[in-house]
């Protein structure tokens, strides 16, 4: 010790200073050592002066409340160290360190960790190696215990088994973070805690002071947004993200695999007929039906609305592909059932293969959605694997759907009229209004090709809309200059006839064009009168009390029967072309007694029938023996545009 320390005149008796049993130490202005106290001295290990600077005592002299100190970097007591000057205006600093009581420390660790854990619920327990030494009232309530019965427990029946092997390295190390375990309470209900541990030697064993708080609500709120990021809430299957994710996966392993783009066919008629929530259903319970053909090998999610992708890994072959395909369209066959509705739908599937198609998930999915759109427009039912020539469909489908929205505001679409006329009088009774597109650019379009893509893209409403209306505008102008009043046919898609609003709409358009709904009739398609019976019967009763003819086209291609026909309010049905112009001998004859049996059954249910695609006087006349009553067809007119029509109604002739 220097001169200058043994020399210091202390404000305390020097007896007094020694006997102490906190560490003592005085310092001058610039935290220079003068004097220290026996206890102190136990502290200082090497030099005396590393204690002061070790304590910051620069920092330490403008704190005006205790503050905790470890002093050891490898764990012990912790000091509760405070700095005053010894007089007002004295260069003399004096510095006490106390230790801390184990019991009292925990609440001082307490304070010392608040600036991480801010929550009231915290409770505080002292262990060894997992064994419970001490703890608070708030932690032994947390676990469902009172304190006494948690004396008897330790860390490792309280906490899950998966989480013994993790609490053995933490009991080997000093984790600065908090860490999280799921843990048990009393009753056996599983929960989650944070954990924010302090080592504490004391004498010859190791103890730890711990800060532990319920984190339940967090972890599942946790969990929910990490649910609801990766995967749908209706179906609980993985949403495209997640999906995406595992293709690109399933590419770094540089293996062959298989995306398949499911879409259920007529789902958005079967929404908007049933409703929204029986639609719900249906995606659950198709999505259910996916997963039973979930394995190592696929991974299936749902792309949103009534689309589903299917990861298939282990793909060395496109047959590999095909027949997964095959399996996934025959677990469509079974019906649905929902609610007491008996449903049978179907699935379109496009499938594209890595690395042939693409070389990430993006284009995978991309070529996958462009064969499943050339499915949907031309089967349904069916698969179909990706190639070139389908991505120039496919982009010419986007054209489309781009320019067709300009179409109607430019009066680019227009109605063409195909005359029917009766077998037995010779003279016209209907007209059959048929859409045309002419684009200034690319020339007339055909229907076939954009009223698909209207139909996918929403547009077939207002453009539906569009038809009946002009239709009905047309022929009432007809009327009023005083040509023959005669019944103009149009067409529904399945989407305009399955409205909810139809009858509606469909009185508003009569009343806007002045038109008596006698003379319009509406042509739906066999396969659309079979989708839903119920519904069907009820829009076409609504239909027939407006006074709207309703006919059904295409007939003999489905699968109706008398008793479905019986029911129905229809005036007349179409004989599908398919029957009257197929050539061939053999099928020529088997077409002819379909064509007789079609036209005796609908007169025995006092329906009337027409034939399309009458082209020959052979055909006409076989249809005028068999006592068909109207047909339609290239043999008398082909379709003509409004200002042509005249010549068919003064009878002259247009071919």
């Amino acid at each position: 010790m220097s001169d200058r320390l043994k020399e210091l005149a202390l404000p305390i008796d020097d007896w007094i200073f020694q006997q102490m049993n906190d560490a003592l130490l005085f310092v001058d202005e610039e935290g220079e050592l003068l004097r220290f106290n026996d206890k102190a001295g136990e502290l200082i290990d090497g030099d005396a002066q590393s204690l002061v600077d070790l304590l910051d005592f620069h920092q330490l002299k403008k704190e005006e409340n205790p503050k905790l100190v470890d002093l050891s970097p490898s764990g012990g007591p912790l000091y509760k160290v405070q700095c005053r000057q010894v007089e007002k205006n004295s260069s003399l600093y004096a510095i006490f360190l106390q230790a801390v009581p184990i019991l009292d420390q925990t609440f001082e660790v307490k304070k010392k960790m608040n600036q991480r854990l801010t929550v009231p619920s915290e409770g505080m327990v002292i262990h060894e190696k997992g064994k419970i030494i001490d703890c608070d009232d708030t932690l032994a309530h947390m676990f469902g215990y009172e304190k006494e019965e948690l004396m008897k427990q330790d860390a490792f029946t309280l906490t899950e088994e998966d989480e013994h092997e993790a609490l053995h390295k933490l009991f080997l190390s000093y984790p600065e973070q908090p860490y999280v375990l799921k843990a048990i309470k009393k009753d056996g209900t599983p929960f989650y805690i944070e954990v924010l541990a302090h080592p504490y030697p004391q004498e010859d064993r190791v103890l730890r002071v711990a800060i532990v708080r319920d984190i339940t609500e967090r972890v599942h709120n946790e969990k929910k947004i990490e649910f609801m990021s990766y995967y749908d809430e209706l179906t609980d299957l993985p949403n495209r993200y997640y999906f995406m994710d595992m293709v690109k996966e399933a590419i770094e392993e540089k293996d062959g695999l298989a995306v398949h783009f499911i879409d259920l066919d007529y789902f958005k008629q079967i929404n908007d007929t049933l409703g929204y929530s029986f639609g719900d259903e249906l995606l659950k319970a198709c999505a259910s039906r996916l997963k039973l053909h979930q394995d190592a090998d696929t991974f299936i999610a749902r792309m949103g609305g009534d689309e589903f992708l299917v990861l298939q890994r282990h793909v060395n072959h496109q047959t590999d592909a095909e027949s997964l395909a095959q399996k996934l369209i025959e677990a469509f066959r079974k019906p649905v059932v929902i609610d007491g509705y008996e449903l049978y739908t179907s699935v379109s599937i496009g499938i594209s293969l890595y690395p042939e198609h693409g070389k990430t998930s993006g284009d995978l999915i991309k070529q996958a959605d462009s064969a499943m759109y050339t499915v949907k427009e031309k089967h349904r039912n069916d698969y179909l694997c990706y190639n070139t020539s389908i991505s120039e469909e496919f982009e010419q489908m986007l054209s489309i759907d781009s320019e067709l929205r300009k179409a109607l505001k430019g009066n680019q679409l227009e109605l063409h009229y195909q005359p029917q006329k009766s077998i037995h009088t010779g003279k016209i009774v209907g007209l059959e209004a048929l859409i045309r597109w002419n684009h200034p650019e690319k020339g007339r379009i055909s229907p076939a090709t954009f009223i698909p893509v209207a139909e996918k893209n929403g547009q077939i409403f207002e453009i539906g809309d569009w038809v009946i209306r002009e239709a009905c505008r047309q022929n009432k102008q007809w009327q009023e200059e005083g040509y023959p009043a005669v019944i103009v046919g149009v067409n529904l898609s399945a989407l305009q006839f399955l409205q909810k609003d139809l009858v509606h709409r469909v009185k508003q358009i009569l009343e806007e064009t002045g038109l008596d709904p006698m003379y319009l009739e509406l042509e739906i398609t066999e396969s659309m009168a079979m989708t839903n019976e119920e519904y069907i019967i009820q829009t076409l009763n609504e239909l027939r009390n407006l006074g709207v003819h309703v006919s059904i086209d295409d007939f003999g291609t489905g699968y109706s029967s008398l008793k479905y026909l019986s029911r129905f309010p229809v005036s007349k049905l179409k004989i599908d072309k398919v029957f009257i112009s197929e050539n061939q001998e053999q099928n020529q004859e088997q077409n002819q007694a379909i064509v007789k049996s079609i036209i005796h059954m609908s007169h025995s249910l006092n329906m009337k029938v027409i034939a399309e695609g009458v082209e020959t006087a052979e055909q006409w006349d076989f249809l005028k023996s068999e006592k068909c009553d109207e047909i339609q067809g290239y043999f008398y007119s082909k379709p003509l545009p409004a200002e042509e029509l005249i010549t068919v109604f003064e009878n002259k002739p247009v071919h």
